[in-house]
């Protein structure tokens, strides 16, 4: 019956330049589920909830709600219907304080005056019963990626919404913090609140979901009940075939010294303290080092600091036998060292170009791509055609597609593709497969192996548990700016990884790791 939903979507359809994102797509939402969509990069989920969410009409289709019909022609008409989203890539002011941004729309006011006592207590509430520990007061542009994932969520429950769409919400999360977010979402679904969940986390989906259903190339595939599926079948409805869970790979055999640095100092952006403190390590020809840690103990600054994004106040980083430590970014890249930030829409996109230009953003001077100061459009287009076929990213209308059209996992695979292809001495990778789904990630892990198993050296940066312990051949743990630990990742487990991390442990202090 009708009535046990509160949402349906019906035959819903979206068309845009070139792509059917999605075509036909029937989507039911039961009062206080936990209901998962799933689906390949580009399948159309976020566009579907983008539709739910007013930010996007429909070509055709109908939404109803509690059985009535209902047209949500922008976020305000979603927002009166208490429906709220948390963003893939978050819709927050830079310039804003946390909490000027969770009130920003519904700010409680005296006369012509804001009355941010009440909200201030309210936030910190919310924050403290959910274990979303933010800094009201810091600027949004100065906080770590998984404290604004934490803003959106406590911007959400501060409207107090009764259906709750979350999209990627643990990509930018630890597993520990992953994990205290699933644990809230069935807090919310036992307080009667429906929830829509994108992820790629087949674990995740497996935890905390009643339903699945699956999307793929636009279609629905369909509904399932989780207790009555597998992760080997869900994955395979996803991307129509077997999909290996594990990293296939040899020993390393680690060559000379690529990456040193030493006694590197970071100041932080927030509160005047050191982000990263008197930090020395190496990373060699033929090894992936991966730096662990819970986010916000210096991982961003220090990646900032190798590739040219900041400044270090104290120290050297030496490449390939030169001090690199106060060269350009250009230098650094013309060097042989490529940089998947991140941030892929602030460092690593121009979203307003196309494809074709962000695929050599850093090599259109180069004599393959320019002639006489002028571009070399054909070199440029066949270049760019050749990435896209050889990472699967998918785009409406190829190399000429307008980046910010595309979804957030292609949009990755394309800074991916063009970073490795560079052939670097060093790849620093940060996150790389954030928000990519299996088969991409199986398919990114199995191209860090193979740059390692080329000679090449790679440092990785993950939240991911299981990447840090499938994919590196030596683990450096980061806590509040410093190295506390190294291990090798056939002989530690992730519960006593998981206490270096949370600052519970620690190694005597080493000169370098």
């Amino acid at each position: 019956m009708a009535d046990d939903f509160i949402i349906e979507m019906l035959n819903i359809t979206k068309e845009f330049p070139g792509i059917k994102a999605n075509d036909n797509v029937t989507l039911q939402l039961r009062r206080g589920e936990i209901h998962v969509l799933l689906g390949e990069n580009g399948a159309g989920k976020s566009t579907l909830m983008s539709i739910l969410f007013g930010l996007y009409q429909p070509t055709s289709g109908t939404i109803r709600m509690n059985g009535k019909e209902v047209h949500i022609n922008d976020p305000n008409d979603a927002n009166d219907l208490n429906i709220g989203m948390v963003h893939q890539h978050f819709k927050l002011v830079e310039c804003f304080s946390v909490l000027d941004n969770i009130i920003l729309g519904v700010e409680p006011a005296k006369g012509l005056f804001l009355e941010k006592k009440e909200a201030r207590d309210r936030v910190m509430a919310l924050s403290d019963k959910y274990g979303l520990k933010v800094d009201p007061d810091a600027l949004i542009s100065d906080i770590t990626v998984g404290m604004q994932q934490r803003t959106e969520i406590l911007k959400m429950l501060y409207r107090d919404n009764d259906v709750l769409i979350f999209d990627e919400p643990t990509a930018v999360l630890t597993p520990q913090e992953s994990g205290e977010l699933l644990k809230i979402m069935k807090n919310f679904a036992r307080e009667g609140k429906s929830i829509l969940f994108i992820t790629h986390k087949l674990n995740e989906i497996m935890e905390i979901a009643d339903r699945c259903t699956i999307l793929r190339k636009g279609k629905c595939i369909g509904t399932v009940d989780i207790r009555n599926t597998t992760k080997e079948a869900l994955s395979r409805m996803m991307v129509g075939r077997d999909v290996s869970f594990s990293v296939e790979k040899k020993p390393a055999q680690s060559g000379e010294i690529v990456l040193k640095v030493e006694h590197m100092t970071v100041p932080g952006k927030v509160h005047g303290k050191y982000a990263v403190r008197d930090l020395s390590f190496q990373v060699r020809h033929g090894e992936i080092v991966c730096i662990a840690g819970v986010d916000g103990n210096g991982q961003s600054e220090l990646v900032q600091a190798l590739t040219g994004l900041e400044k270090i106040s104290a120290g050297k980083v030496i490449f390939a036998g030169k001090d690199i430590t106060n060269a350009s970014i250009r230098k650094k890249s013309g060097a042989g060292m490529s940089h998947i930030p991140e941030d892929r829409h602030k460092h690593g996109l121009v979203l307003d170009y196309t494809l074709e230009q962000n695929m050599v953003l850093q090599r259109y001077r180069e004599p393959e791509f320019q002639k006489a100061g002028f571009v070399r459009k054909r070199a440029v287009r066949a270049y760019s055609d050749r990435l896209i076929g050889l990472y699967d990213v998918r785009s409406g209308q190829g190399s000429s597609t307008i980046v910010r059209s595309m979804s957030g996992g292609n949009q990755q695979k394309a800074v991916i593709a063009r970073e490795i292809d560079k052939d670097p001495e060093l790849l620093v990778a940060v996150q790389p497969t954030r928000g990519l789904d299996i088969g991409a990630i199986e398919h990114i892990h199995s191209q860090l192996v193979a740059q390692r198993d080329s000679g090449k050296a790679v440092l990785l940066v993950s939240l991911e548990m299981d990447e840090v312990m499938d994919v590196s051949d030596r683990i450096l743990v980061m806590y509040e700016g410093e190295l506390v630990g190294q291990f090798d990742p056939g002989h530690v487990t992730v519960d006593e990884l998981g206490l270096y991390m949370a600052g519970a442990k620690r190694d005597a202090v080493r000169e370098e790791y």
